[in-house]
């Protein structure tokens, strides 16, 4: 498969790469409520609060890093696929930074991996858009009509070209072995329920 090409806003040519399943799940359409109306209560309250994050950031979209801000803060289940304490502290305190310095560079942008319109319309940027979705199915394939904490991340640790996966890198975690161990936790989760 060949990637295409396209122009930036300031007329640059930029090739694009084949797209991931999570870049075509938000090429089929934004999240809405459909997506939003499949995630467990917890999940739900989870992805309220990352939209007051960016409302309260300036930001004009929900992206990767509000989501996983918020299921850091929030979520047990999320914090414990962690090495450790002080690895979820340092991942707090790069997302902390994200409105006084670090994410500067993402504000006035969408997350935006190349492969999918630059605007959804509804709130999510192309790349959360397709995340969500992504967390759905994972749900999906165990057997659960609502998406957790822990399918939400799984679906942004396995989304290369996000802000998400960027933070987690420059904390210094390991996203292969985290996707490894978050598997671990959906292979133990179908046996419970089986």
């Amino acid at each position: 498969m060949t990637g295409c090409r396209r122009a930036d806003e300031v007329g640059v040519v930029q090739h694009r790469l084949p797209h991931s399943p999570h870049q075509q799940a938000a090429e089929r359409g934004p999240v809405g409520p459909d997506v939003e109306a499949r995630l467990s209560a917890e999940l739900a309250a989870m992805v309220a609060s990352a939209r007051r994050r960016a409302l309260r950031d300036g930001d004009r979209q929900i992206d990767t890093a509000h989501l996983l801000h918020t299921l850091l803060e929030s979520d047990p289940e999320v914090r414990e696929a962690f090495e450790s304490g002080p690895q979820v502290a340092r991942l707090l305190g790069y997302l902390v930074q994200r409105s006084i310095g670090y994410g500067l560079r993402w504000q006035s942008s969408v997350e935006d991996s190349g492969a999918v319109p630059t605007v959804t319309g509804d709130g999510w940027s192309p790349v959360a858009a397709g995340v969500m979705a992504a967390a759905y199915g994972r749900a999906v394939r165990r057997g659960d009509p609502f998406a957790d904490g822990v399918d939400l991340l799984a679906a942004l640790v396995a989304e290369p070209e996000s802000r998400a996966v960027e933070v987690l890198g420059r904390a210094g975690v390991d996203v292969r072995e985290l996707l490894v161990r978050l598997d671990g936790v959906a292979e133990r989760r179908r046996g419970l329920e089986a």
